[in-house]
């Protein structure tokens, strides 16, 4: 069994108010994470963490994921040039959610579909209709 790369809170109090980065990865060993354009308050996308890549994403301030469907570790960016600098990482109040507040790098989308955000469709009258624009085309 590996060590643990962070530590379990020892109570709720020390887990809702204490210093200590705790976070509780669900079953899977995941936590999900947000991120959001530190500049204009976008989320941009929302994807998942493992212990590994939030331990990256800390000590390196650029955003690192869990892929689920490729069941692998994946520095957001790394291939498309969108890396994503993180300025502020927040957890919420019982640590199993973090928000990363990123500048993204490259053209500044996120989406692998080609738009700025992840977020571009909007349901209207029971459909979805793409309310922005591409950055570029996706094959």
């Amino acid at each position: 069994m590996s060590t643990p790369l962070f530590p379990t809170a020892p109570d709720k109090h020390a887990l809702e108010h204490g210093a200590e980065l705790s976070p509780r990865f669900n079953a899977d060993g995941l936590v999900v994470a947000v991120a959001q354009h530190a500049d204009t308050g976008e989320i941009l996308m929302l994807a998942w963490m493992n212990d590994e890549a939030l331990k990256l994403t800390v000590d390196t301030n650029i955003a690192h994921y869990f892929s689920r469907s490729r069941n692998e570790l994946w520095k957001k960016g790394e291939t498309s040039g969108q890396l994503q600098d993180v300025v502020e990482l927040r957890v919420d109040c019982d640590q199993d959610a973090v928000l990363l507040k990123v500048r993204p790098r490259g053209d500044g989308g996120a989406c692998h579909v080609g738009f700025r955000s992840c977020f571009y469709r909007v349901l209207e009258d029971g459909k979805l209709i793409e309310r922005d624009a591409p950055l570029h085309d996706h094959d």
